[in-house]
C-alpha cells in the first residue's frame, strides 16, 4: 500500500468510505464511486476487498513511535516529582539536560534536549522558570519605598508631563 493519506480525520475517512461502500451495495461500478467521492478506482476497490473479507479498517498512529513506553513516562515522573535535589544537582530545579541526563540514566535511551522537550509536553507538563531574586533583597525596605517615595516620585512625573516638560 502506501502514498498519500486522504485529507480529513478519521471520523470523516471513514465517513467517505461508509458513503462509498454504501454506492457500491446500491449497485455503481469502483469507477463510478472513486469519481463521485473523488477517490482512486483502486482505493474503492481496496474499501471493497476490506469490507468483504471483514477487516475493519486499519488505523496508524500519526508520528513516529514514541520511545519511551507509558510505564517509562509514569516512573520519569515519579522521579522528577522527586526533585533535582533527589538526583545529586545542588539545585532543585529541572533543565531539559537534566532530564535528558536521568531518561538516560532510568532507561538507557537518548534524548536531546529538544526531544526531551516533547516528552514533558507528551507527559502535560511545562516549563517553568524560577524567579530570581537577589540574596540582599530586603522586603520590609521595598514596602516602604512603594507606600512612600513612588508616590511622591509619581506625582512629580505627571506634574512634569502636564506642564509639557
Amino acid at each position: 500500500m502506501g502514498g498519500m493519506r486522504t485529507l480529513g480525520n478519521n471520523r470523516q475517512v471513514d465517513e467517505r468510505r461508509q458513503r462509498g461502500l454504501a454506492l457500491l451495495r446500491d449497485g455503481l461500478s469502483a469507477k463510478q464511486v472513486a469519481s463521485r467521492l473523488g477517490a482512486s478506482v483502486r482505493t474503492v476497490q481496496r474499501w471493497a476487498k476490506a469490507a468483504k473479507a471483514g477487516k475493519p479498517r486499519a488505523r496508524k498512529r500519526p508520528g513516529p513511535k514514541p520511545r519511551l513506553k507509558v510505564q517509562q513516562v509514569q516512573r520519569l515522573a515519579r522521579q522528577l516529582k522527586r526533585g533535582a535535589r533527589a538526583h545529586g544537582y545542588a539545585e532543585d530545579h529541572w533543565t531539559l539536560d537534566r532530564i535528558a541526563h536521568l531518561i538516560w540514566t532510568l532507561f538507557g535511551v537518548r534524548f536531546h534536549p529538544s526531544g526531551v522537550w516533547w516528552v514533558l509536553q507528551r507527559m502535560g507538563w511545562s516549563s517553568q522558570k524560577p524567579i530570581r531574586q537577589a540574596v540582599q533583597r530586603d522586603d520590609a525596605a521595598i514596602e516602604c519605598w512603594i507606600e512612600t517615595d513612588w508616590p511622591r516620585i509619581k506625582k512629580v512625573a505627571r506634574v512634569g508631563r502636564d506642564a509639557g516638560v
